[in-house]
Order: C-alpha cells, then structure tokens, then sequence
C-alpha cells in the first residue's frame, strides 16, 4: 500500500479493493452497484463534473470506509465541490486543522488547542487531530479551507448510466486523476504549515 508524505494527500488502493471485493471483482464497484441513484440523470449518464463529484463521493469515507481513495489523516476533509457564479465549475476543497503554532501571534490566555484524536493508532507523521475533550478552558480551534480549481480536461465523461465493469473502470479513473491532482497541489498544505506536515 502506499504511504503517506509530504507530497502525497491522496491514493487509490486498487490491492485493498481487490483482496477485500465480493466475488473476485472490485469492492468499489460493488459501492457503485449499491449507490447507483447517485450515478445517472434520468437514466442517462451524468456530465464529467457530476460524474466526478459522485465517484468520489462514493471512493471516500464515509460512503465505503476505508474508502478506494484514502486520503492523509492529518486532512480534516478532502472533498469535490461546485464552484464559480453559476456553480459550474469543481474544485478540490481541501480542510486542514491548524495549531496554535504556525500563528505568528501566539492566543492570549493560553486556550486549547487541536489535540491528537484518541482513536487514532496511526503512528505516523500525518496524525489525525481532534477538538480537545471538554475542559475548564475556552479553545480555539484554527482551520484552513484551500479551494483548488480541478481543470476540466482530467474530468472523465462516463460512457454509461449503468453500474458494471465499464463505470468501475471509468469511476476508478476519474477518481484516480483527481488523487493524482490533489498531490500536485500537496505544497499548498505544506505551506500553511511552513513545511512541517
């Protein structure tokens, strides 16, 4: 499996998929199958955009958990949104908690922070971060919400209506360029926290 670094806020797990599907075929297609409402426009195939936003949607957590795209732990969200004046146009929104200490001004009164979530057992770099448990203290919890516009030519336009082999291939591609374009932006995150995620 791959791991997660510095360049890397996304991946499909095409082994995982493989080792964990039903009947020899593809765990994701099976998700596919069972969201297939969310796959077609009165029986016809969705556009590229719609097509994009719903195969993603389904490839991540919480739809299939653990998702085909896993996404870094330390990202709050890793979503496919409409954007622009006519919301006609996707972008990657990409959330990341901060800590007090990428401030160049530190919170009076000292307040809680983003603490290390419980239930994480990751060990690694890329820790999941939660809201501190319930305290005698006021805490302030930073975010950074980055839109990144998704260009239209890595849009996929599915062939068909139907969940089968033919969407699971189309699906996989299309979710596996917008991974692939997330880690082309990876250096955005890096910069909100001056490199030390």
């Amino acid at each position: 499996m791959p791991e997660f670094d510095r360049d890397t806020l996304a991946f499909t797990d095409d082994a995982y998929d493989r080792e964990n599907a039903s009947e020899g075929g593809s765990r994701y297609g099976s998700y596919l199958r069972l969201n297939a409402n969310l796959l077609h426009e009165d029986g016809d195939p969705l556009t590229a955009r719609e097509f994009a936003r719903a195969a993603w949607l389904i490839a991540t957590s919480p739809v299939m958990s653990p998702g085909y795209v896993r996404t870094r732990p330390d990202l709050r969200d890793l979503t496919l949104v409409t954007v622009g004046e006519d919301y006609d146009r996707l972008a990657l929104r990409i959330e990341l908690p901060l800590r007090h200490d990428v401030l160049a001004h530190r919170p009076a009164g000292q307040p809680a922070d983003w603490e290390r979530d419980p239930y994480d057992r990751g060990t690694s770099r890329w820790a999941r971060l939660a809201e501190p448990a319930a305290g005698r203290r006021p805490a302030l919890l930073l975010s950074a919400t980055l839109l990144v516009p998704v260009p239209e030519d890595i849009l996929i336009t599915p062939t068909t209506a139907r969940p089968g082999p033919v969407m699971t291939r189309e699906a996989k591609l299309a979710v596996g360029l917008l991974a692939t374009f997330a880690n082309t932006n990876a250096h955005l995150v890096g910069g909100l926290t001056g490199g030390r995620r």
